[in-house]
């Protein structure tokens, strides 16, 4: 059994997936206490599928935690394979949401001044909400690629 940082069974695997949860939580709540998010697709979008992540996470977390606490081996590679498809399904699914609204807080910051017209737009929310998504998304990598890299030690 090969022993990865980040791979699924570990303790930093465990800390992989609740850091992914907290920044999911926190994405979310700073885009939803924003007025005007709900009006523009890219911001719903991102925020659905942080959603999605958020569970996603969560429950692998507890996967995680229930295999440490039990002394389970999840190094077994139907299990693995598993979660390498599901991390890399939400990483392209976070990096798609987060790359739209990052577009739509350039246009609205930089070329078409809504930020200065509209002041109820709450435009620090977005910027912060999108800079957490891209933070999920790196984390959500680094553990796909431990999940990755512990599945193809099996071969």
């Amino acid at each position: 059994m090969k022993l990865i940082a980040g791979s699924p069974g570990t303790w930093s695997g465990v800390a992989l997936r609740v850091s992914q949860c907290i920044f999911a939580a926190a994405s979310v709540c700073t885009m939803v206490t924003g007025f005007g998010f709900s009006n523009y697709t890219a911001f719903a979008y991102m925020n659905t599928v942080l959603i999605l992540q958020f569970i996603w996470s969560l429950g692998l977390a507890c996967f995680d935690i229930f295999s440490l606490r039990n002394k389970k081996d999840l190094h077994d590679p139907a299990i693995v394979t598993l979660i390498v498809f599901g991390d890399w399904i939400m990483s392209v699914l976070v990096f798609a949401g987060a790359s739209a609204s990052a577009s739509l807080v350039i246009l609205f910051t930089k070329d078409l001044d809504f930020c200065k017209v509209y002041s109820r737009l709450a435009c620090s929310q977005f910027v912060l909400s999108t800079i957490l998504a891209f933070m999920v998304w790196a984390v959500d990598a680094a553990s796909s690629f431990s999940a990755f890299w512990l599945l193809v030690s099996f071969f």
